[in-house]
């Protein structure tokens, strides 16, 4: 049997002699996230790992001639430009983005390269016009550091060194034209390199420990030409920053020198996998601090979920000790005396009950812990929730859901919808076997799966490696809930002995659409 195809990226940039940046470092950026790299030779330098000692554009017939063959038997899903080298090559992609866009989409990346490593100018004002009529406007994202996002602005760089000055200054390149705007930090200094990710589905920092190294050449063509990968693969631009920036951190930590300076980054196959490359996505400038109080222990089993105190003291007379109060209705006195009757129940029973949105009456009448959407996390107040010591569960669908909970250190992590579900409506494709397989590998934090589980597949679910299977309707409609409720938990103890399942390198893109409120 055939192996599927793989999807088709271009690089349009220039061609680095020395094989540490432009299109060489864009073909191993693809291969690293297993996608089908095409290049056309935007212009060609001499360069080693110095300087750069010349810099020229290929005629733009030449160039228009390689688009052309490119087009007529490998077209692409995403094209990503780097150094392009001449206001009539910048035209003529311009040109080659709308003509394929008439027979379907085509994501574009556009890396604004200014200047090379070793500090060679490599364009000019009549470039930097061309770039913000013609190829902004066209741009899926562009990736500019912030030295290059004030080139293009034609700000002081000063004006950037501030957290609200990158802020400032993607909020007027996203006025521009492109749909998204990452500023990325790998040149900011710190302890943290953190990118600004300004895109239609999420905003905040991105943020890892930098890695205390020289050797970072082609850095910025890498996380160009991986999120150009990730776009052709389905991901939306905010997973697609977060895998960039993935794969763009474990490539300077794997680069070495080849000559006399700076070496080239290196990236590599399997990234997505090391627990240590998965940043946090906070709105603050520095990363958050403090971590909530763990689970009392590390396994959650069966993890019911359910409507009513009634429904919470019944299912802790079957057996339950992992419950849910999810009452979708405003804090009134009703909803208040549920919640002080089932945490008072629960801790009779030495059960572990998470109230469900409802926080500040988590908070009032002492419960175990509270879980929380996303649209949730933005006016909790999270910090009085761990300085009570409640624990936290946070929903998530997507990398960038992922990387927003990852950021609050919470208890557990539930992921979603793992399978199909009518409890309501989602914004998401179903995650399924493999995606919780890779989230159980790569996160920290105990995974939940949730949505659509059955015997069947809450026993896959464990042996996917999470901590705890969320069940509603499996228990609560059945014909004999305690029964139904002793099935699920017999068959989650016997696959918690049964052979784990592997994880894909890579998740499946889940977000569907339309956007979410935030």
């Amino acid at each position: 049997m055939n192996a599927p195809q793989r999807p088709i990226v271009w690089s349009i940039a220039g061609s680095d002699s020395g094989g540490g940046a432009g299109l060489q470092a864009d073909l191993k950026a693809f291969d690293a996230i297993d996608v089908h790299g095409c290049t056309a030779v935007a212009a060609i330098t001499a360069q080693n790992s110095l300087e750069v000692k010349r810099a020229d554009a290929v005629a733009t017939d030449l160039l228009d001639a390689q688009l052309a063959a490119l087009a007529n038997d490998m077209r692409p899903a995403a094209i990503k430009t780097g150094m392009l080298g001449s206001v009539s090559n910048v035209r003529c992609v311009a040109a080659w983005v709308d003509r394929l866009r008439r027979d379907g989409p085509v994501a574009l990346v556009v890396d604004p390269v200014w200047r090379a490593t070793t500090g060679a100018d490599l364009s000019s004002d009549a470039l930097r016009e061309v770039l913000l009529r013609e190829l902004m406007p066209r741009a899926t994202v562009i990736t500019p550091n912030r030295v290059e996002a004030a080139w293009l602005l034609g700000w002081n760089a000063s004006t950037l060194a501030t957290a609200d000055g990158v802020k400032r200054a993607s909020v007027a390149l996203r006025e521009l034209g492109p749909q998204a705007v990452i500023v990325t930090g790998g040149d900011a200094g710190g302890i943290h390199a953190s990118d600004w990710m300004d895109t239609p589905e999420a905003a905040g920092w991105l943020s890892l420990p930098r890695v205390d190294t020289a050797h970072h050449h082609g850095s910025g063509c890498v996380f160009a030409a991986t999120l150009a990968g990730a776009l052709a693969l389905g991901f939306c631009s905010a997973d697609a920053s977060i895998i960039a920036k993935m794969s763009t951190s474990q490539a300077v930590r794997e680069g070495t020198p080849a000559g006399q300076g700076a070496g080239a980054v290196r990236p590599l196959r399997g990234f997505a996998l090391h627990p240590e490359l998965l940043p946090v996505l906070h709105s603050g400038a520095e990363v958050g601090t403090g971590a909530f109080e763990p689970l009392v222990t590390p396994r959650l089993g069966l993890y019911a979920i359910v409507d009513s105190a009634d429904w919470v003291e019944r299912l802790l007379a079957a057996g339950a000790r992992t419950l849910q109060l999810r009452i979708k209705q405003d804090a009134s006195h009703q909803v208040s005396q549920e919640v002080l009757r089932s945490v008072r129940a629960a801790s009779a029973a030495g059960a572990q009950l998470f109230i469900n949105d409802h926080w500040q009456l988590a908070l009032e009448h002492g419960a175990h812990g509270v879980h929380l959407g996303q649209e949730d996390l933005a006016t909790a107040d999270i910090d009085a929730l761990r300085n009570a010591g409640l624990r936290l569960g946070v929903s998530t669908h997507s990398y960038w859901e992922v990387c927003r909970a990852h950021a609050l250190r919470p208890s557990y992590i539930a992921c979603g919808p793992i399978h199909a579900t009518t409890t309501k409506e989602m914004s998401w494709w179903p995650q399924g076997a493999d995606n919780l397989a890779y989230w159980c590998k790569v996160l920290r934090e105990p995974v939940v799966a949730i949505a659509g589980m059955d015997l069947l597949r809450s026993q896959e679910a464990v042996r996917c490696g999470a901590a705890g299977v969320a069940v509603l309707r499996g228990i609560v409609q059945a014909a004999d809930p305690a029964h139904a409720l002793r099935a699920l938990q017999a068959a989650i103890n016997e696959a918690a002995c049964a052979a784990p399942l592997s994880a894909p390198a890579l998740p499946r893109s889940t977000f569907a659409g339309p956007v979410p409120p935030p």
